[in-house]
């Protein structure tokens, strides 16, 4: 069984996937508490379900994509055979994940969100940085930006890592504190291989509305 929050069908907000119709699947519980997080509904009372259970209101929804989520999805170690269950029913199988937990026994056919937490999330020190010789080229990793602090802490990671030639970065700006302009600014004025990242869904509906 699985302690679910919420499983519905809307669009990428965000990724190299952005657009896409998607079904995402939100799983209860999360070790972290960033100071910007906007899915606390999905900290505590999720509902219980078994894979079957999931993988059929999936189905119903008729869309290929797929993207576990949370909270942080890899505190449930039934997540595991939730996406053996799911690429074994052929669909196309996303993991968004704060990289604070071990990302290794993640099947690698699933395509991997890394959100490296920046030091103005509050849990900069959680960051599993051991989790980065486990990324694919076809895997992601996200920087979510709130202010010049986070931005300079990003480009230093990427550059002591040596991130922009091996997997795309997504440099996405705190909601409503750090203005797209200025992040875009910064972006052009230091030539980084990065791509501005928005959650699209937030300009679609109401910011604050929970299950799209």
């Amino acid at each position: 069984m699985l302690e679910v929050t919420e499983i519905y069908k809307s669009v990428q907000g965000e990724s190299t996937y952005i657009g896409l119709p998607c079904v995402f699947v939100r799983l209860t519980g999360c070790n972290l508490r960033c100071v910007w997080c906007d899915t606390t509904h999905a900290f505590h009372n999720g509902k219980d379900l078994s894979i079957g259970q999931i993988v059929e209101q999936v189905k119903s929804y008729g869309v290929n994509l797929v993207e576990i989520t949370g909270g942080e999805p890899l505190l449930q170690k039934e997540v595991f055979p939730l996406m053996e269950s799911l690429l074994t029913n052929k669909f196309q199988v996303m993991l968004e994940t704060s990289g604070s937990l071990p990302i290794k026994n993640v099947p690698k056919e699933v395509v991997k969100i890394l959100d490296l937490k920046c030091p103005g999330s509050g849990e900069e020190n959680k960051n599993l940085w051991e989790n980065l010789n486990h990324l694919a080229s076809t895997d992601e990793i996200k920087f979510v930006i709130a202010d010049k602090v986070d931005y300079e802490w990003s480009k230093k990671v990427l550059k002591d890592y040596q991130l922009e030639k091996k997997i795309p970065i997504l440099f996405s700006p705190v909601f409503e504190k750090l203005k797209l302009k200025d992040l875009t600014e910064w972006i052009l004025e230091d030539n980084l291989r990065v791509r501005l990242h928005t959650q699209l869904h937030k300009y679609i509906w109401n910011p604050k509305t929970i299950g799209v």
